[in-house]
């Protein structure tokens, strides 16, 4: 079976493409507006762009009306927005953000989550998740799109990180198993990280585990 997106018909009933690409972590943003009004809401378009220095991006396509979405128009208008890490035990407040409420309608009040304050970001963080990034927004790029509208990716450089101290390991590691972040898989179907594996690259040194990329 193969077709091809956008011009052939599709053979199967649900699009496999967003269950190829799996997991996807989740990108919960938390921003402000102008006004100062909050927003909270996830985006499964999430991802690391690079380390060096960290950046991050994630994709909004309008809303059904033709809109964009409120997280990009703050992050624009502030220069800021923030990530909080999506985890089992807050499933159901990242899911009650997905919301399409009116603008101004705090979702973080909707979804029973505590407000903390960032340090630099001008907006909230989810008090409740045990990570986060205050992301300085860099720029929007926008795409045209196919019957869902044009996309914006937005891309943004992580200025500050937050961990509980609670996740650590001893060696210094985040203790994923205990964090159970949660992550996408399609449809409405998600995952949970509850065990993690360890494989070393045959003949790499040690500061590969911290990130640094292999020169071939």
């Amino acid at each position: 079976m193969h077709y091809r997106p956008g011009l052939d018909a599709r053979p199967l009933p649900y699009d496999p493409f967003k269950s190829c690409t799996v997991p996807r972590p989740i990108g919960w943003l938390s921003t402000v507006d102008a006004e100062g009004r909050a927003n909270l809401a996830p985006y499964s378009q999430w991802q690391n762009v690079t380390f060096d220095p960290p950046m991050v991006m994630f994709a909004a396509n309008v809303t059904p009306d033709g809109r964009r979405k409120d997280t990009v128009l703050n992050a624009e208008e502030t220069g800021w927005f923030v990530w909080n890490m999506a985890t089992w035990d807050l499933r159901e407040a990242v899911n009650i953000s997905a919301m399409e409420l009116p603008k101004g309608e705090d979702e973080f009040l909707k979804a029973g989550v505590t407000k903390a304050p960032c340090i630099d970001a001008p907006g909230p963080r989810v008090a409740e998740s045990p990570c986060h990034f205050e992301v300085k927004w860099l720029t929007t790029t926008r795409f045209p799109g196919g019957k869902a509208g044009p996309v914006d990716v937005v891309f943004g450089e992580v200025k500050r990180i937050h961990v509980r101290d609670d996740v650590v390991t001893a060696e210094g590691r985040l203790d994923i198993p205990k964090i159970r972040p949660i992550a996408r898989m399609g449809y409405y179907d998600y995952t949970v990280v509850t065990e993690t594996f360890e494989m070393r690259i045959p003949g790499a040194s040690a500061a590969v585990a911290d990130g640094l990329e292999g020169r071939s």
